[in-house]
């Protein structure tokens, strides 16, 4: 918030506070930094002289800080200390580090969605604790609004008005900003909280857009404009642009209530800020994609690499532990042998004896592997070339197969004996 050096004819002293500087001045006084004896900061506002002279104005003002020492809540400004009686009545409430919204977007632009929702939500969770109390702020717009470290706060209670008090004007003094007033506040008639969540519409509005929705221009053309135009939300992202359409219905009725408004923008903020989060170029999808081909491609080439080299010392192996002058017989054709058709596979010298007995038929290949014919029986040709079958699987039939001509044997021998 801005400072400013006090002035000749500001005062040094009110109450048991210390005037430093100047924060702002408006329609209805002058608002300053003060501390008291502990050094705790406050802002203090002082009422104009000529408001403090009407007696109205004095008993109005007084049952307004009665209801503002009510609210309980973390996004409002406490309210410190007050005199009502001194012949300029003040009022002091806590001093709230950070810039005005209206200040925030001016420096460095709009906010984001996520931070528009996110700023809405605790504003909307603050006026909940004021509704409570009894009270309307009526004048809620980008600059009552502070930024602070632990979040925003609404400040200035200056104008509010006990839910059902009226009149556009008090003591001469305009009520609210143009282009942030509700219909109902122009047009003179009870003011409800739906009058602050029309406000917190319009400021959010600003936020998104550095701009009222209802354009620039003078007071009567924006009370104009309030009353029978509707609000201009070019550029509002398209995630509030429905809801912050709902608070600023000329009927009350049909606006949100402050409650069903946090909700709202809160469930907004958590979309927005993850919808950011995940603004990335789709890595993790590709990654997880089996049917586009990724990074781990080259690992399983590699893969099957190894199994080929490892087929390959199985083949070499397969015919026992020590080298052989020559491929081990099996149920395949000799490797160089010109006649296809005659390894037996009873007799084979892999299984070390002689089975004796039938013989079965010749396994004819015609596959070749780097050059060679296959030494292993049921070889299976591919595209690629002759690939080995399962020794394991190999030895366990030719098992099989001695197994059942010894069986056939024994029983041909028991039949020629009877």
């Amino acid at each position: 918030m801005a400072m400013m050096r006090l002035r000749r004819e500001d005062p040094r002293v009110v109450g048991s506070f210390r005037l430093h500087r100047r924060l702002g001045a408006g329609g209805m006084g002058v608002v300053y930094l003060g501390s008291d004896r502990r050094g705790q900061r406050v802002a203090l506002k002082v009422i104009r002289p000529d408001l403090a002279e009407d007696q109205e104005f004095r008993s109005r003002f007084a049952r307004e800080v009665s209801a503002a020492r009510r609210i309980r809540g973390g996004c409002t400004a406490r309210l410190v200390a007050a005199d009502l009686e001194a012949d300029r009545p003040w009022f002091a409430t806590q001093y709230v580090p950070g810039p005005s919204l209206h200040d925030r977007v001016a420096e460095e632009g709009v906010l984001q969605a996520a931070e528009v929702a996110a700023v809405g939500a605790a504003l909307s969770e603050g006026l909940v604790a004021v509704h409570e109390a009894g009270v309307v702020h009526r004048d809620l717009k980008p600059s009552n609004i502070l930024l602070s470290p632990k979040g925003p706060r609404i400040i200035d209670f200056g104008i509010a008005w006990a839910t059902g008090a009226s009149t556009l004007t008090h003591v001469g003094t305009a009520v609210g900003s143009p282009g942030f007033l509700a219909p109902e506040q122009v047009r003179g008639v009870a003011v409800t909280p739906a009058t602050d969540v029309f406000a917190l519409g319009a400021t959010l509005a600003y936020a998104a857009t550095a701009d009222s929705p209802f354009g620039q221009g003078g007071s009567e053309v924006m009370l104009y404009r309030v009353v029978h135009e509707e609000p201009q939300l070019q550029g509002v992202p398209d995630a509030l642009a429905p809801l912050l359409r709902a608070c600023l219905a000329k009927d009350p009725e049909e606006r949100p209530s402050t409650l069903q408004l946090s909700m709202r923008l809160k469930e907004i903020a958590a979309r927005e800020a993850q919808g950011l989060s995940e603004a990335r170029p789709p890595v993790q999808r590709e990654r997880t994609d089996p049917d586009r081909p990724t990074a781990r491609y080259p690992e399983r080439v590699q893969r099957t690499e190894r199994l080929e080299r490892a087929e390959r010392a199985e083949r070499r192996t397969a015919g026992g532990s020590g080298p052989h002058p020559h491929p081990p017989r099996t149920g395949g054709p000799r490797t160089g042998d010109p006649r296809t058709g005659g390894a037996r596979t009873g007799g084979s010298r892999t299984e070390g004896s002689r089975t004796g007995g039938a013989r079965p038929q010749p396994s004819r290949n015609t596959g070749r592997t780097n050059g060679r014919q296959g030494s292993r029986p049921g070889a299976r040709t591919t595209s690629a070339g002759r690939r080995p079958a399962n020794p394991r699987l190999l030895r366990q039939r030719i098992v099989v197969f001695v197994v059942v001509t010894l069986i056939v044997a024994l029983g041909i021998a028991a039949a020629q004996r009877l």
